[in-house]
């Protein structure tokens, strides 16, 4: 079993206590991030009311994560084509 660490973190002014398997430092990261778009979805738009603030925060970073499997799918598609030409090159070459 992994044992989990508590870690006290600040998000929206707010402090939270998160147990986590995860070491403390990326829990940390992890709070700051989420802090920090929230501070930001405030500033941008006036948002007082944090709960608001929160949600367009969680899919503003859902979005960037979805963005980023999308791209991480092309690219692995794009390799394997890359492997699949190489290793037919490869073969045909040692086939003559």
């Amino acid at each position: 079993m992994t044992e989990k660490h508590s870690v006290t973190v600040r998000i929206a002014g707010e402090e939270h206590v998160i147990r986590a398997a995860a070491p403390a430092e990326y829990t940390r990261a992890c709070a700051s991030l989420v802090d920090g778009r929230i501070m930001e979805i405030r500033s941008k738009t006036g948002l007082i009311e944090p709960r608001k603030a929160a949600i367009l925060a969680a899919l503003s970073i859902s979005d960037e994560l979805l963005q980023a499997r999308e791209q991480v799918a092309r690219l692995q598609a794009d390799v394997e084509g890359r492997t699949g030409a190489l290793v037919a090159r490869i073969e045909e070459a040692l086939a003559d």
